[in-house]
């Protein structure tokens, strides 16, 4: 058994020794002594009987305690085995027992390791001696062990010549009458007589105990902690990319290249062990602890990756983003960062493909980025399920039970106890009845706590699922006669779409989550009132579920290791939860989707590109930069943030027309424009982007927002639809209008506004290119997810739930059952 008795175990820097007995005496004086170097002490005692299991698992648990920064040993030798002092991590090991700090003795290291106190003891004796030891011969009596090499090692440095002897030797005394110095090691009362030491030599006693050196190594060690906490310079070693023409598949390239073990990654980016949690060889969580250490750090600059209205052909945000990071990190040598959404297997396995990069400039390996990764996407989809689950659970248990039954059930009598949860407490306080003791309650107390009475027509809450398919749109649950009666119309949306995805876009610690997660609101009562889900009672489940989530993946891309949302969104509701402003806007355009923005014709998956498309035409070119590009330049001026044109380039553009798109973004107030060849070259590829990006960076920035927070939600509505999307107003349905009065008068009026609109268009009309105007915007209903902070107003026919294709991506995926080999993703 292991017996604890800690003494001020909050109080740091700590020193932590292991012992096994108790004695106050020395408790008090180690506790003087180390308050007059500023280190707390905390006591461990272990029984007689204790196993060396038992100590090993104690060592552990210090080992993993940030607060601990020294552990002391003070053991005896016959417990005190090599597996118990191997367990200590070098760090921590002040008594410099384990084989590394050993190790980093014998090779003169001293900036990591610790030397043992008694042999540090021992040396600064020697050295303080009257007549000076250099060249002198010192002799160790009883040297076995660990302290005895450790004081061969720091005498031999010294210049001194150690030689060694036994209590048991027949020519001791000689070779004691013999030498300069005598150092006498072992327990008990070890001496030699005096007349056996020559004149003017050095006799010295060791004491395996001298706590102002262990208090010094502990010192010591709490300081290392401390510089290891700021900020260190990046040491990183970009990956050699070598390119070829024609370029590969992107899964060939992926696969061409080895990525570092993601722990050696992290500790070239300054990352500590402990701010790291490994899946696998290529990939890692980044703890939420990296923020606290890192928070007196000046914020680096913010650059915001985004696109011309996308087409069919699209425009490469994620490429650009990635050629971009690697043209900063691997060429420019400045330190950067990019920021992409883990991919849905929506797109993955329908039309888009994955949303690792492509070419030269991806994420790599490619097939574990595109394809659960961490499992982030997964966690979502638990989570808002189970809030689901909860909805039609809590409707059927309300429809059949007694108020009686129900809060006999929800307020279970435990060994004769019955005791409200924390969250049904913080349920009862927002009822105003501020009571704890459950018999206390009136019967009305009882069937307003019991009753979340909600209206089945009024759920805003829908299931979701990481699959495109068209037919969860509309569904009917509870048709089983097991749920007696309960039926209702639903539907599912694609995971990313749930309103979890949203806050785990916008919290930024794990509080601000789990509060975040209780005050979504899934429906609304028979009363008008909404519910939440912590009225359910199940948000601390759900941060439960989330709370690997929240944490950054840390992956590499092809040659090193940005945001792509759109511009409204992003600076509107982002910056304002966030609290970070933009220093610069990428924005990225390609010829050919241009072409189509100016009046270029419409393609077919599968069919071949029209001529438009693979042909030289500057008129589609110049029409679609004078509408689109133009527009988008004009939608980030509103913002007040520079922008730089990226021009993702494809084989089939020509010369002039890149010329043309560069010339016209500059005429259109771009700060710069700037042709990107990262799919083909990589980084190299986009290291003129990088200094047009730099060089914007530089230049003054005047953020603001579209939109005074506290304007009336349609004024807010017609503010974007206006501005940003070019319609001359807006027009709200009967059922939007009533949303928009409900949401009013439950105090939800301040918060910001997320469009959810076709992207293929800047109006609700898909097949409308370029920048129309003169349209009415029309708004179908307006939704709210009070829990990530914002309503969206549904605009035209917009589907959260997408539809897979005739020839989906799926048919090209395939797996090698030999080699294990995946084919087919992009």
């Amino acid at each position: 058994m292991v017996t604890l008795l800690r003494r001020n175990p909050t109080i740091k820097p700590v020193l932590a020794i292991i012992q096994a007995d108790e004695d106050d005496s020395a408790l008090e004086i180690n506790q003087k002594v180390a308050g007059m170097v500023g280190l707390n002490i905390t006591h461990i005692y272990l029984t007689k009987e204790c196993s060396e299991d038992e100590i090993v698992e104690e060592v552990l648990k210090l080992n993993e305690d940030p607060g601990v920064h020294g552990v002391c040993l003070q053991l005896p030798s016959s417990v005190l085995t090599s597996r118990v002092a191997n367990a200590l991590k070098p760090e921590k090991d002040v008594d410099g027992i384990t084989d590394l700090n050993m190790g980093r003795l014998v090779r003169g290291d001293f900036s990591k390791g610790f030397v043992p106190p008694v042999a540090s003891a021992v040396v600064d004796l020697l050295e303080k001696h009257d007549a000076p030891l250099e060249g002198k011969t010192v002799l160790l009596v009883g040297s076995e062990g660990p302290l005895g090499f450790a004081l061969q090692c720091l005498i031999e440095g010294s210049g001194m010549v150690a030689l060694k002897s036994q209590w048991s030797s027949a020519s001791l005394q000689r070779q004691v009458m013999e030498a300069n110095a005598v150092v006498l090691l072992g327990e008990g009362d070890i001496d030699v007589p005096p007349t056996w030491v020559r004149p003017g030599a050095a006799v010295i006693r060791c004491n395996p105990m001298n706590m102002s050196y262990i208090m010094t190594n502990a010192v010591r060690s709490s300081s290392r902690w401390l510089q290891e906490q700021q900020y260190r310079p990046w040491q990183l070693r970009s990956l050699k990319l070598q390119t070829l023409t024609p370029v590969p598949s992107d899964i060939e390239i992926s696969r061409a290249q080895t990525p570092k073990p993601v722990t050696q990654l992290a500790e070239e980016i300054g990352l500590l062990p402990g701010e790291l949690e490994a899946y696998g060889r290529n990939k890692a969580k980044v703890r939420l602890s990296l923020l606290d250490r890192l928070h007196t750090q000046p914020d680096g600059n913010y650059v915001l990756v985004a696109g011309i209205t996308p087409t069919p052909l699209g425009e490469g945000k994620s490429t650009v983003t990635i050629g971009l990071v690697q043209a900063f990190s691997a060429h420019l040598k400045l330190n950067s960062f990019a920021c992409l959404r883990q991919p849905s297997q929506g797109p993955t396995f329908g039309v888009k493909g994955g949303a690792a990069g492509g070419g030269y400039a991806q994420v790599i390996p490619m097939e574990e980025f595109n394809l659960h990764l961490t499992g982030d996407i997964h966690a979502i989809t638990a989570a808002n399920n189970l809030v689901a689950a909860a909805v039609d659970a809590r409707m059927l248990h309300e429809a059949t039970q007694s108020d009686k039954a129900l809060f006999n059930r929800l307020v279970p009598s435990v060994n004769g106890v019955r005791k409200f949860s924390p969250i049904q407490i913080s349920r009862l306080q927002r009822l105003g009845i501020n009571k704890t003791e459950p018999t206390s309650l009136s019967p009305q107390e009882v069937s307003r706590f019991v009753r979340l009475d909600l209206d089945p027509s009024k759920i805003t809450w829908q299931r979701v699922v990481d699959t495109n398919d068209r037919f969860l749109r509309k569904i009917t649950v509870g048709q089983a006669s097991t749920e007696k009666g309960q039926i209702r119309e639903t539907g599912f949306d694609i995971a990313v779409a749930s309103e979890i995805m949203a806050i785990l876009a916008l919290a930024d610690s794990l509080e601000d989550m789990k509060n975040r997660l209780a005050r979504m609101v899934v429906g609304t009562s028979r009363r008008g009132q909404p519910v939440t889900a912590e009225d359910l009672g199940v948000s601390g489940a759900l941060a439960v579920l989330m709370k690997d989530a929240i944490k950054p993946t840390l992956m590499q891309t092809l040659e090193v290791r940005h945001e792509r949302i759109t511009l409204n969104k992003f600076f509107n509701i982002k910056c304002r939860a966030s609290g970070l402003r933009p220093n610069v806007v990428v924005l990225v355009a390609t010829v050919r989707a241009l072409k189509m923005h100016g009046g270029g014709p419409n393609v077919s998956a599968g069919a071949p590109l029209p001529k438009e498309y693979i042909e030289e035409n500057l008129s589609l070119v110049a029409d679609g930069c004078r509408s689109n590009l133009r527009k988008q330049i004009q939608i980030a001026q509103l913002f007040g943030v520079p922008v730089v044109v990226a021009l993702n380039v494809f084989k089939t553009d020509t010369l002039a027309e890149i010329d043309l798109v560069c010339q016209i973004a500059k005429e259109c107030g771009a700060s710069d424009a700037v042709p990107c060849h990262h799919w083909s070259q990589g980084g190299r590829g986009s290291v003129e982007l990088a200094k047009a990006v730099k060089e914007a960076v530089s230049r003054p920035n005047n953020f603001q927002f579209l939109y005074n927070i506290e304007m009336p939600i349609v004024e807010k509505i017609r503010t974007i639809a206006q501005k940003v999307y070019g319609a001359d107003d807006i027009e709200l349905s009967p059922e939007a209008k009533a949303k928009v009065d409900y949401y009013n008068q439950q105090g939800f009026g301040s918060l910001p506004i997320c469009m959810a609109k076709t992207h293929l268009s800047l109006s609700h009309m898909p097949d409308k290119k370029g920048a129309p105007t003169g349209f009415i915007l029309p708004i179908r209903d307006v939704r709210a997810s009070i829990g990530a902070g914002f309503i969206y107003p549904l605009v035209g026919t917009m589907s959260t739930m997408p539809g897979l294709p005739t020839r989906p991506c799926f048919y090209d995926i395939d797996l090698d059952p030999v080699t294990e080999e995946i084919t087919g993703l992009f």
